[in-house]
């Protein structure tokens, strides 16, 4: 809505690069909650059709010098990480793999061991304007260099994400406050492409009437869980879209874009960081007494 509203596109974006647990049923989920929602979109893609893209961004990191090789098993990992935690240090990956040679390299990987590929933050305050939080900085030097391609070569999340929005435009990433870290890492990726990095904005995080973080895993709060709850989509979305937007006037509500109002990012308020979500039943009724007028 909030592209929409703008004048902008909505893409449908799959992210299926992870064979195991990607499968059509759940894209199927994805577009059935979306139509329900009265949410409809300009345009979908899979990322599991634009490898070449993914590759061609990775070959352009490794040419420059930003994307390395590292031969850490998870093991290994983890015993470094409490380590560094035993001695009061935060657990920044300590960039061990930079200083092998081609020989040391040569030999880890005659012994049948693959790497995984790390890229190279620059050790930079990274500032950016957040679209609901204001002025942010990270530091990168207290972040580890990100794995963006696994040992067995399959894509992390970061990579296949930024080189998207790079390659369909995208101007805005609003998102969840859960990845406000994450974005230092992404500006820097976007910059290493040669690309100017969207505008990004992070909300607060719904939770559960106890303040737990919800799970996808455990389907908490899912869109077909209310469907099939009886929930009207109209009062899902207006519960939804009034977390970023003021009340609107008590009057009949035909619409989705006038059930939600205007979505004026810098007015949603992070409170505590977390909004609970007790209201959606209550948010019903209201709906259905404003469309009785």
């Amino acid at each position: 809505m909030f592209a929409q509203q703008r004048g902008g596109r909505l893409l449908l974006r799959l992210d299926d690069t992870d064979r195991e647990r990607s499968t059509e049923e759940f894209a199927d989920g994805i577009r059935e909650d979306l139509t329900w929602l009265g949410l409809g979109w300009d345009r979908e893609v899979k990322q599991s059709d634009r490898f070449a893209i993914y590759d061609a961004a990775v070959e352009k990191l490794k040419a420059s010098g930003r994307l390395y090789p590292a031969y850490e098993t998870q093991d290994e990992l983890e015993l470094k990480r409490k380590r560094q935690l035993a001695r009061g240090r935060p657990p920044v990956y300590d960039r061990a793999a930079l200083k092998l040679t081609d020989a040391d390299r040569q030999k880890l990987e005659s012994a049948g061991q693959s790497p995984h590929w790390r890229f190279k933050l620059e050790t930079r305050d990274v500032v950016w304007n957040d679209l609901i939080r204001g002025e942010q900085h990270v530091d990168a030097a207290s972040l580890s260099d990100p794995v963006l391609v696994r040992a067995d070569g399959t894509y992390l999340y970061t990579l296949p994400s930024v080189v998207d929005d790079i390659d369909l435009g995208i101007t805005h990433v609003v998102r969840g406050e859960d990845h406000v870290a994450n974005t230092a890492p992404q500006i820097q990726l976007f910059e290493a492409l040669g690309a100017e990095p969207p505008a990004f904005g992070h909300h607060n995080l719904l939770v559960g009437p106890e303040g737990q973080a919800l799970s996808k895993r455990e389907r908490a709060l899912s869109i077909q869980g209310l469907r099939e709850e009886g929930l009207e989509p109209l009062a899902v979305a207006s519960y939804a879209g009034h977390r970023s937007a003021p009340p609107i006037p008590s009057l009949r509500i035909q619409s989705l874009q006038r059930a939600c109002g205007p979505l004026l990012l810098r007015e949603i308020v992070a409170r505590a960081g977390a909004i609970r979500c007790r209201g959606v039943a209550r948010a019903e009724r209201q709906a259905a007494a404003r469309a009785a007028l």
